[in-house]
């Protein structure tokens, strides 16, 4: 263990004062903090070439100052303090964990496959080749291509080959990339869906391309409200809504296509929740219509966790080459246990059991809201993690949300989503965190909220 100190004869004080006074300044100016170790006396004795007892007697005085917690046998460590002069660092409060969390887009990350994963990344440690340990090909390791290819071609349609897939650190990440691409090859104007995410026109917008907003109604985008909006790219999410839950219709997808290859705009498609359906029948991927015109986006964070960060984008030909100048690459290891993930049946297996696992946890949702709030409609039920449930006119969407927070209730609302007034006031409720006994004791406290909100 190493310790940034240095210590010399003709500076004033003796070697063991140095020490001293070298790591007090380090505390008080925070670069060495509570519970930080620091080399034992003998290692911390060798690196500065000292006597062991130079180093013994200095820690020793910082230890009765109360800086360090020295024990016989275990790593000295800084201690917790306050320490002497020492400046004042205020600590956030902690946030009061919500009692019942109900928000949407979130995976129940407790049902992880911890032993197949590990598994996987095991493998691929004891398996990595020295060239993919360098730096390699900043669109991603050839396994995670090739085996990415044959799943999205068998589960959602996607016409491509690997060397048309960029590994990604998720899908904003990834969105980042082909918006400055974009830009980089003239485009100006870009279209989000409303209702739809707001990081996404972000980061449109710093990518310098001007954010229109379309409607979304019960068939998905407004395709004729697009087509007056003279976009050069859309960003929409058409297996399944974010968040109202709708599907792009037939018709719609077929007018879509029509219109990015008259325009030769872009279209960019979050394949949003395509994997959790319960019932219909699934949807393929709209880049499966028109290669040459459609981004498709994929990732994992709601399939199997966020902190894997790995995600892909699926590029028409004339995107990759502006994409590979945007692109640095992401981590490597994790893209070799992805490709081992799905080439052993790993996350075919793993989205079977969360299905079921889901379509309980739906179906209780829908149960507990038809008891608790007989007035509302309740839409979005047929796939992903969240319903969302439309409330009388008479509500209040803002003081129905105040009302739930203050009762340790999280949730969305459709105003975090969309900039219309013409709507009625909803809730957007996920259910993919909590037992059913949970839900349903959340859905009365929620009901309550309302009552108080209306």
């Amino acid at each position: 263990m190493e310790l940034l100190l240095t210590v010399a004869r003709d500076r004033p004080g003796t070697l063991s004062a140095q020490i001293q006074s070298q790591i007090r300044d380090c505390v008080r100016d925070g670069s060495l903090h509570a519970g930080t170790p620091v080399p034992s006396t003998r290692d911390l004795a060798r690196q500065l070439g000292v006597s062991r007892k130079v180093v013994v007697d200095a820690y020793a005085q910082l230890a009765a100052e109360s800086y360090l917690i020295t024990r016989q046998g275990a790593q000295p460590r800084i201690a917790d303090g306050p320490f002497p002069n020492a400046a004042a660092t205020p600590r956030p409060a902690a946030a009061r964990p919500d009692r019942f969390d109900f928000m949407p887009a979130r995976p129940d990350v407790s049902s992880f496959p911890r032993a197949a994963w590990a598994r996987c990344l095991r493998d691929a440690v004891a398996e990595i080749t020295v060239a993919d340990l360098g730096y390699g090909d900043p669109f991603g390791t050839g396994a995670m291509r090739d085996a990415l290819a044959g799943h999205l071609g068998r589960v959602r349609g996607v016409v491509t080959v690997p060397d048309r897939i960029v590994v990604t650190n998720g899908y904003l990440q990834g969105l980042g990339l082909i918006c400055r691409a974009l830009a980089a090859r003239g485009a100006r104007r870009i279209a989000c869906e409303d209702p739809g995410g707001v990081d996404e026109s972000r980061i449109a917008a710093r990518a310098g391309l001007e954010v229109v907003r379309v409607p979304v109604d019960a068939l998905g985008l407004r395709v004729d409200l697009l087509a007056a909006a003279h976009v050069d790219a859309v960003i929409l999410t058409p297996a399944h809504q974010h968040p109202t839950g709708v599907v792009l219709a037939p018709e719609r997808r077929t007018a879509l296509i029509s219109l990015l290859r008259a325009t030769g705009a872009v279209a960019v498609e979050d394949d949003y929740d395509a994997e959790y359906r319960y019932d219909r029948s699934p949807v393929g991927a709209l880049q499966g219509l028109d290669p040459e015109h459609v981004v498709y986006a994929g990732t994992v964070s709601k399939i199997l966790a966020p902190a894997l960060r790995l995600g892909w984008m699926v590029l028409p030909p004339s995107l990759v080459d502006a994409v590979r100048e945007e692109e640095h690459g992401t981590a490597r290891v994790e893209q070799l246990a992805f490709a081992h993930f799905l080439r052993r049946g790993d996350l075919d297996r793993h989205l079977r059991r969360m299905r079921t696992r889901y379509r309980r946890r739906r179906d209780t949702m829908i149960a507990a809201l038809a008891e608790s709030f007989p007035q509302a409609t309740v839409r979005g039920i047929a796939a992903g993690l969240h319903v969302t449930v439309e409330l009388p006119r008479t509500a209040d969407e803002a003081a129905v949300a105040a009302a739930a927070r203050a009762l340790g209730i999280a949730l969305a609302t459709m105003g975090d989503y969309s900039t219309r007034a013409d709507r009625p006031p909803t809730l957007i409720l996920g259910y993919s965190q909590m037992t059913e006994s949970r839900l349903r004791e959340g859905v009365r406290e929620l009901a309550a909220a309302t009552r108080t909100g209306t």
